[in-house]
Parts: C-alpha cells; sequence; structure tokens
C-alpha cells in the first residue's frame, strides 16, 4: 500500500510538472506570436494641419476608424496650423516606423522637405485633401476642387446675378484656396467681364481664421458699400461673414456661399440666411486614402485615372466629385447621406415649417 502511495504521489507531481511546462510553452509562444503580429501590423502616421474646422474632425475619426477594420493602426498628429511644429510630429511619427505617412500640409511649399525626409527613409506619402507643391509625393487624393469653386461661383450668381461681391479666399498657405479661386473666377469671368459683376474686394485669410474672415467683412460693411454677394472659400469664414452681416441687419440680404457643409452652415441654409455650401463627401475620401495607404504599406503599386501637376512633377490624382448643397436638396444630400441628422440641421425651424421626411 505504501509502495502504491508513492507511484501515486509520483504521478501527480509528474503531471503538475507537464502542466507548468506546457502552460510556459504555449505563454512563450503566444507571446511570440503576438509580437510577431505587431511586428506585421501596418502602421500609418496620420500628420494633420488642424482639428479646429467640423471637417477634420470627421476625417480623423473615419479615417482612424476604417484603418482599424482593416486591421492597421493609425498615430495621429495634429500641429495646430503650425508648419515648424508639423516637421517635428512627422520626424516623430517616422521615429515610430509607420509603413505610409498621410499628409495634410499645413504649408504647401514647405511641406516639401517633410516629404522629402519621409521618402528617403523609405516610407510613402500620400498628400490628403490639400497638395504638396514640388514634393512628388506618392499619391494627392482630394476632391476636385476647381469644380468646388466653380459651383460656389454659379450659386452665387443665381442668387446674385449682378452687382458686388466679397470673395473671402482660404490661406495662402494652402494650395486648394487657389484652386477655388480659379474656379470662381472660371464662373464670374463673364460677368465680371460685361460689368454685371464687380469684385469690390477680395482678401486671402490666413490659417483660414474666423477673426480675420470677420474683420475684413466688418471694416468693408463700415465703409456703406452695398454688396450683394460673397463667396467664402469655407464655412467657417461664411459665418464670419454672415456675423458681421448680422450686425448691421444684413443677414439673409446678401447672398452667402460657403463650403464643406458644417452643421451650422446647413442650419443657415435651412434658415434662409446662407445661399449654399458644397459638400463633399468626407466617408469616401477617408476610407479610400486607408486603402491606399494599405495598399502602398504592402509595396504593391497605386493606379489612377488621373494625374496632378504639383509645380514640378507629375502625380497621381485620385479626384471625387463634389456636390452643391441648397435648401431645396438638403434633404436628398445632407440627410440621406446621413451626413447631419435631420433634426440637428432642422433644429431652428419649427416643426410645422420642417419638410415632410419618409
Amino acid at each position: 500500500m505504501h509502495y502504491l502511495k508513492k507511484i501515486f504521489i509520483g504521478f501527480c507531481l509528474t503531471l503538475i510538472l507537464f502542466l507548468i511546462l506546457k502552460t510556459c510553452f504555449i505563454k512563450g509562444k503566444t507571446k511570440e506570436t503576438l509580437n510577431d503580429m505587431d511586428e506585421d501590423k501596418i502602421i500609418i502616421g496620420f500628420a494633420m494641419d488642424t482639428l479646429v474646422h467640423e471637417r477634420w474632425l470627421r476625417d480623423r475619426d473615419i479615417f482612424v476608424s476604417r484603418a482599424n477594420e482593416m486591421g492597421a493602426e493609425v498615430i495621429v498628429q495634429t500641429a495646430n496650423s503650425d508648419g515648424e511644429e508639423q516637421k517635428k510630429q512627422v520626424q516623430y511619427l517616422l521615429d515610430q516606423n509607420i509603413d505610409v505617412l498621410v499628409l495634410v500640409p499645413h504649408d504647401a511649399e514647405s511641406a516639401a522637405a517633410i516629404v522629402k525626409t519621409a521618402k528617403n527613409k523609405g516610407v510613402k506619402v500620400i498628400s490628403y485633401d490639400r497638395l504638396v507643391k514640388k514634393a512628388n509625393a506618392d499619391l494627392y487624393i482630394s476632391f476636385d476642387n476647381i469644380k468646388v469653386g466653380e459651383m460656389m461661383g454659379q450659386a452665387a450668381l443665381e442668387a446674385a446675378p449682378e452687382g458686388n461681391y466679397l470673395i473671402l479666399n482660404g490661406s495662402e498657405s494652402d494650395n486648394n484656396s487657389f484652386m477655388f479661386n480659379e474656379g470662381y473666377k472660371n464662373t464670374l469671368g463673364d460677368s465680371i467681364r460685361s460689368g454685371k459683376v464687380h469684385i469690390v474686394s477680395e482678401t486671402w485669410v490666413k490659417d483660414w481664421l474666423y477673426e480675420d474672415a470677420f474683420k475684413f467683412v466688418d471694416e468693408i460693411l463700415h465703409t456703406d458699400t452695398p454688396i450683394d454677394a460673397i463667396i467664402a472659400a469655407n464655412d467657417t469664414l461664411a459665418a464670419a461673414a454672415v456675423n458681421a452681416l448680422a450686425e448691421r441687419r444684413l443677414a439673409g440680404k446678401v447672398a452667402v456661399v460657403g463650403h464643406d457643409a458644417d452643421l451650422d452652415a446647413c442650419q443657415r441654409i435651412v434658415e434662409g440666411i446662407q445661399v449654399a455650401t458644397i459638400y463633399k463627401p468626407i466617408d469616401q475620401l477617408a476610407k479610400k486614402t486607408v486603402e491606399y495607404a494599405i495598399t502602398m504599406a504592402k509595396g504593391e503599386s497605386v493606379q489612377t485615372d488621373e494625374k496632378i501637376y504639383d509645380g514640378k512633377y507629375y502625380i497621381p490624382y485620385y479626384k471625387i466629385d463634389p456636390v452643391l448643397v441648397t435648401k431645396d436638396n438638403m434633404i436628398d444630400v445632407i440627410i440621406e447621406d446621413k451626413f447631419h441628422a435631420f433634426e440637428d440641421v432642422y433644429m431652428n425651424i419649427p416643426k410645422s415649417q420642417r419638410p415632410k421626411i419618409d
């Protein structure tokens, strides 16, 4: 009996030892496997200029969500409209061994050095929404920004076929500002040459600052020059224009056009204070960029139907069409696409006066 007891105890000890060794082996193997997975995981650096404007928050959130769905990791850095800070942040991203850099440049010209630094390290660069000049980025993905300007100009002309116009261009450091401006002038050209439309004044708003746009419009209004239309390069600048007009009880009497389809702009449109905005399907932009970034990270080439000249090189250009938004198609475009909720857009409209939706 004593002999059997020794055998049993020995068996139990052997079993326990086996289980301990097996557990250690599994843990070690799991850790090794996880490390391998981490090493294989694609890391995308997303260097943004600012999050001040509503649309950029959307870009960030959609981009990160889509990347996570596709098994990639995103490291986001925001430069707060500071070119030097953006250079430091991109260097930080490169130090994290990112596979691809997605860059929203603060300054179209100086950001070329950022692209060069990344490419020298073997990191592909996607110029996101804003073009980096003379940099030979691997891809530019954005909207048809000249068409954005043309649509804005046409909306202004339909609301005010004749009269005095103000133009609030975006920041000169942003190449899109020039593309929008080209679009306005394409549409307004004939009316300007015929004398039907007169550009009273035009400015470039540094860093897209609301305060600067408000001051510009306010100073023009204080000259008592009659203004019939204002084209503002985005809805933040349009808000500045509307508020300057409101102080002189002119809001709703001057045709104001913006772009980005910010919530407050959509509210102003249904209230009759702003004529139009431009909806740019950010969902398409962000998701497509993630797909391209992952393709590049895997060493595969990307194909686009168009190229764009960055001032020195022709680079691949993936272009998405914008959509003009007015009071008439607000439901069909903004609400149906779930860009904003019906209740939010029409919150200042009495329920009895709201349009019916299915």
